[in-house]
């Protein structure tokens, strides 16, 4: 196992084991839990935009916080760690003194739940579920469904379909330049995995510093040690 790989499979078991509160993703519905990595490979859809300048090297960069996240310190540190690995693969390292870094990198991630039907056993294409409508809701985080008709309550569910997402953006840190932008989202049955998160950064800077255009499917392989 490379060095990258044991960083990535590192960060996953600390998510397994300081990750066990909902504190992260606010919102969240009491029906998600936290499982453990099972499949061989993490696959995420992503989309990526630049321009990251030809001249720019990755460099020394600090994490930079929301007022938001800044009042939920504990609960970013632990998203920012298990961000960290995807950056240093990438050649970027972490200083712990602002003035002494290139770049800025915020991130940020969330989870949506979407029930279910029984009759709904065949997979959508991302971000298509049927007759189930979402809104983000402000102050609170997270996506809300407005739950359908009162009918569509009375239908017997199978596990919801999850989708946990991340968000990461690189700045320049002297003019706050927007460098770097990408999102990727796991899509899945049952339940949310924050012990994926590693490997979902993996995939949202996958082709860095000059990615493919427009959203593609990103498969992270797992450690062999790690399933």
């Amino acid at each position: 196992m490379g060095h990258v790989g044991k960083a990535l499979l590192d960060a996953a078991q600390s998510a397994m084991r300081r990750l066990r509160g909902l504190g992260l993703f606010a919102g969240v519905v009491s029906t998600i839990v936290l499982t453990g990595c099972a499949a061989t490979n993490v696959v995420s859809q992503v989309s990526s935009y630049g321009p990251w300048p030809e001249a720019r090297k990755p460099g020394a960069y600090v994490f930079e916080r929301l007022p938001s996240q800044a009042v939920q310190a504990a609960d970013q540190a632990r998203l920012e760690s298990a961000a960290e690995p995807a950056l240093l693969k990438r050649g970027f390292h972490r200083v712990a003194q602002p003035d002494k870094a290139d770049y800025t990198v915020q991130i940020d991630a969330g989870v949506r739940t979407e029930p279910r039907a029984r009759y709904d056993t065949v997979p959508m294409p991302y971000g298509v579920r049927p007759g189930y409508p979402y809104f983000w809701r402000p102050g609170v985080g997270g996506w809300w469904g407005t739950g359908g008709s009162g009918l569509s309550l009375s239908l017997a569910l199978d596990p919801p379909w999850v989708t946990l997402e991340v968000r990461l953006l690189i700045r320049d840190r002297r003019d706050g330049r927007v460098l770097y932008e990408t999102q990727a989202a796991h899509d899945r049955v049952g339940a949310v995995d924050e012990a994926a998160l590693p490997f979902v950064f993996e995939a949202a800077l996958d082709g860095f510093p000059q990615p493919p255009q427009g959203r593609r499917v990103v498969t992270v392989p797992i450690p062999e040690a790690g399933r």
